[in-house]
């Protein structure tokens, strides 16, 4: 009875002892403050791996021509006057205003048009759909260098060579790719929406532009950022179909300024670094205002499938 009576007070004792060493629910543990720790880290170094260049591009468009490959970050003195010079010595605005135009002209029409042949591949059912989808799909395959000399025939044709429209026109016929990003969203959407309509008395062209453009508005904004991007940065199509400096998109302007000694080249790379500023500002520009709906959009698109 005495050994009963004093095994039970120790087992107690060891029981509370362990409830005491258990860590509070929500105080956080060592093993847990390590992995933020190695997780912030991470964040701060490919953070500063992929903002180093744009750092590095922005401060030797502020140096001097003899300054420009010295390695420092902080030039000095600093020539802000790199900018005025770059604008006085070549028509740096007017190509930027073609390249807005080409941009914007070309995003939107391939938006509206490869949204307009997704929906018509998501909602009809008709016979031999699945192998016509099937053909659009395999002109992903297809490198661009095959349609090159064809599409520069056809535009040569249609008397629109050395001009802006060969740089856009094209996306009025819609990308494989967004056709089939759009119709893979467009295909979780309701059909009782679209019969809905239908009954209402909308026509075909109504519903997808009332009905089904609303709701894939995620789905459109990534496509239309996308294509953005793709158009600003484009240097083939400029240096195919533009010849006269005055329809120059700034990424053609940039290798004419390669290949000009008088302006570029190699003795003044800092007016070169300009330019790579005023064609990365604005895409910097567009995913901060777009970021939001940009993501949105990515995240909903491939969970939708």
């Amino acid at each position: 009875m005495a050994l009963r009576s004093t095994a039970a007070p120790t087992t107690v004792g060891t029981a509370r002892l362990r409830e005491t060493a258990k860590p509070r629910p929500g105080a956080p543990d060592g093993r847990s403050l390590l992995r933020k720790a190695l997780f912030l880290g991470l964040l701060i170094f490919f953070t500063v791996l992929f903002v180093y260049p744009f750092i590095w591009l922005l401060s030797a468009s502020l140096k001097s021509a003899t300054t420009v490959f010295d390695g420092s970050l902080i030039p000095t003195p600093i020539h802000a006057d790199n900018y005025s010079k770059l604008i006085d010595q070549a028509p740096v605005l007017t190509w930027a205003w073609n390249s807005v135009a080409v941009t914007l002209l070309a995003a939107t029409t391939v938006t509206l048009s490869s949204s307009l042949v997704a929906f018509a591949f998501a909602y009809f059912r008709f016979p031999g759909r699945n192998i016509l989808f099937g053909v659009v799909l395999a002109t992903l395959l297809l490198p661009g260098a095959v349609t090159m000399i064809p599409t520069f025939l056809i535009w040569d044709a249609l008397g629109f060579n050395n001009s802006l429209v060969p740089l856009w026109a094209g996306n009025l016929f819609g990308s494989a790719f967004y056709i089939f990003l759009l119709r893979q969203f467009f295909l979780t959407l309701p059909r009782d929406l679209f019969d809905a309509a239908r009954v209402d008395g909308a026509g075909h062209l109504r519903i997808w532009w009332s009905v089904a453009m609303p709701l894939t508005r995620a789905a459109l904004i990534v496509v239309f950022v996308f294509e953005l991007k793709a158009a600003w940065t484009d240097l083939l199509k400029p240096l195919i179909f533009v010849r006269d400096v005055a329809f120059f998109t700034l990424p053609r302007g940039l290798k004419a300024i390669i290949d000009n000694p008088s302006i570029g080249g190699e003795k003044h790379y800092e007016l070169l670094a300009v330019g790579g500023v005023i064609v990365t500002i604005p895409m910097l520009v567009v995913f901060f205002i777009a970021q939001r709906h940009f993501l949105d959009g990515i995240a909903t698109t491939g969970s939708k499938g």
